[in-house]
């Protein structure tokens, strides 16, 4: 299901799904919010103002503000707060020993919700759930050449996986792998030092081969529609993975801000 939140929404953006394995996902395209999120830019706090002003190109500042205010106005919807009183934090790292807080980013007082934000360019994804999420968007034009070395990097089961294509999809191949790759990392949060190549996600479900390996124990990897150019995925954490025999409900979206 598509369909569209403003800005000021009052509804729960979940609708009701935020029970159970399921998430919402809203994509945003920056140009055409940039101006609605500059008039705006009141809602964010003091570390994303200082962060935003350390960009030194316009475009990058103006993507920053504009995917920040969209979080904030989501977070708000779903809580039933002004977006400018989220608090947001850092979840311990989830890498084993480390208890630096440089892991999942947090709603401060709200265990129960769970967020996601990734851009690759004017692309903004976003995704919201009742457990730990991962989110990913890729381009394929700005991921390139580093596509290749990426590849040396992955699982073996991914490798092998990709082996068997034609030439002529392996770089959309290879981008659908690694969008989901980051997003489980993101979702149970590594970050890259996780292991790219210690965890199995697989392909993307169209290009996936029939013998392709379990993904992680308690995870559900999902590729995302995404604009044209680009692939998106995300990694959802189960709620009750035993007996689970379906995968999660995903609701897509386009966020407005108006």
């Amino acid at each position: 299901m598509t369909q569209s939140l403003p800005v000021g929404a009052a509804d729960d953006p979940l609708d009701g799904a935020n029970r159970g394995d399921a998430v919402d996902v809203w994509t945003l395209w920056v140009p055409d919010h940039a101006a609605a999120a500059a008039a705006r830019t009141g809602v964010l706090d003091a570390q994303e103002v200082r962060r935003a002003a350390g960009f030194q190109d316009p475009a990058a500042r103006t993507r920053f503000v504009t995917s920040h205010v969209g979080l904030r106005v989501l977070l708000g919807a779903r809580l039933g707060t002004a977006p400018q009183d989220v608090v947001l934090v850092r979840e311990r790292c989830g890498m084993p020993g480390c208890e630096k807080p440089h892991g999942r980013p947090a709603v401060a007082g709200h265990p129960g919700v769970h967020f996601s934000l990734s851009h690759a360019g004017d692309a903004v994804l976003y995704a919201l759930a009742a457990s730990p999420v991962g989110a990913d968007i890729e381009s394929l034009e700005l991921a390139g050449a580093g596509l290749e070395r990426l590849a040396r990097r992955l699982h073996p089961a991914e490798r092998r996986a990709l082996d068997t294509l034609p030439a002529t999809v392996r770089q959309e191949a290879l981008l659908g792998c690694w969008v989901r790759k980051e997003a489980f990392l993101k979702g149970i949060g590594t970050g890259l030092p996780g292991g790219v190549g210690a965890h199995h996600v697989g392909l993307a479900a169209a290009l996936a081969p029939p013998w392709t390996p379990p993904v992680p124990e308690g995870w559900a990897v999902l590729d995302v529609p995404a604009p044209e150019g680009h692939h998106a995925a995300l990694a959802l954490r189960l709620r009750d993975p035993a007996g689970h025999d379906r995968l999660p409900t995903m609701r897509t979206s386009r966020l407005l801000l108006e």
